[in-house]
Formats: structure tokens, sequence, C-alpha cells
């Protein structure tokens, strides 16, 4: 597996690795168990997003798509 991004929260990463999951993308989420040690540790760079080989040209369009898209809001 490879690293392909770098999740700034928790929220974040779990929200990419289930949109990779929908597309059949196994993806490794790593660093979970150390944001509880966020006091001990340094903020930032703690998790990691990880998929095959195989799979990360099409898992680094995926989260591009998503990190770029534009949301849609409901009209009062």
């Amino acid at each position: 597996m490879i690293h392909i991004y770098t999740p700034a929260t928790l929220i974040e990463g779990q929200c990419l690795k289930d949109m990779l999951h929908s597309k059949r993308i196994h993806s490794h989420l790593s660093g979970v168990d150390l944001t509880g040690a966020m006091g001990e540790l340094p903020a930032i760079g703690l998790l990691g997003l990880y998929v095959p080989a195989e799979d990360a040209l099409l898992a680094k369009q995926l989260i591009d798509n998503y990190l770029s898209a534009t949301p849609i809001f409901d009209e009062p």
C-alpha cells in the first residue's frame, strides 16, 4: 500500500475512506489511534490514507474531485 493523502482531521480521513470504499477501493487510514495523544504528539501529520498501488491513480483522482467539488445549498 502507498500513501496518497494526509487528511487534516480524523473526520476528513474517514469521509475519504468511506468514499473510496463506495468506489470499491480498499484503503487504510493510519494514525487513527494516535489522535487520542494529541497533547503529547505534534498536532499535524498524524493521519495518512493508504491504498494498493494499482488503485493509487484512481484514488488520487477521486480525492481531488471530492476536495474540489462545489457544495450545493438548498434555496430558502
